[in-house]
């Protein structure tokens, strides 16, 4: 099921002619007609082109990086620092950078094919304080983040991107803390996080990849149950 998930992007490097490739995996909820998720890893540099590709490809209008920016200056950034930047057939226009919090801020760009000139607008939100090797980000910190892009993501269908370092440990501690997050609004009783998580690996290698890893998600989703039980009772 996993090689059933890859992203397929159009296109070659200019550099090299060869095919277009990102490491990133189609991610499916209870609707197998509808990608809840892209989750990639964090592109290289020279997959840059191929990342907004994928992006335009698959109308994604939301990306959640999940890389610091530690890891972020090992490779080139796949957006400019100020003003625009071309990568393969597409311009991206940085238009407004807001630090929301010290875990996080928010980026809008304006992304043009120069092929036929339509241009789309792309937020990311990206979490600034989850080192790989460090004490995980606290639940609340982490569902906070989950509301302010859900916040959004409202109206829209398309999937959301999410990518981190490895493409696999931090993207899918988010991608299962959402889900659970979600069926818990709906109204869900039966919340299997093991099942989950086993649900993402099916479709992802590697998602949620430690221990600690697990226990955040375990911990994410109990602040949310007492985050909604405090809600009710104050009604």
């Amino acid at each position: 099921m996993i090689d059933d998930n890859i992203v397929d992007i159009d296109g070659k490097s200019a550099d090299t002619e060869d095919a277009y490739y990102l490491n990133a995996s189609f991610i499916y909820d209870d609707d197998p007609r509808q990608a809840v998720y892209i989750a990639a890893q964090t592109p290289a540099s020279h997959q840059i082109a191929a990342f907004w590709q994928a992006v335009w490809q698959h109308d994604v209008c939301l990306v959640v990086n999940l890389s610091t920016p530690d890891e972020c200056k090992q490779e080139k950034n796949y957006w400019p620092d100020t003003g625009s930047e071309v990568h393969g057939p597409f311009e991206i226009h940085l238009v407004s950078e807001h630090i929301w919090s010290d875990d996080y801020l928010v980026r809008s760009f304006y992304l043009k094919n120069l092929q036929n000139s339509q241009t789309r607008t792309i937020t990311q939100f990206h979490y600034l304080s989850w080192h790989k090797a460090s004490t995980p980000p606290s639940a609340k910190s982490i569902l906070e983040f989950r509301r302010k892009v859900n916040k959004s993501y409202r109206g829209r269908s398309s999937a959301v991107l999410v990518h981190s370092w490895d493409g696999s440990g931090r993207t899918g501690v988010y991608c299962a803390v959402d889900v659970l997050c979600a069926r818990l609004l709906r109204g869900i009783r039966q919340i299997d996080v093991v099942a989950t998580v086993e649900h993402l690996r099916d479709q992802r290698d590697g998602m949620v990849a430690t221990g600690d890893q697990f226990k955040l998600v375990y911990g994410c989703v109990a602040h949310e149950i007492n985050h909604l039980l405090k809600s009710i009772a104050a009604q």
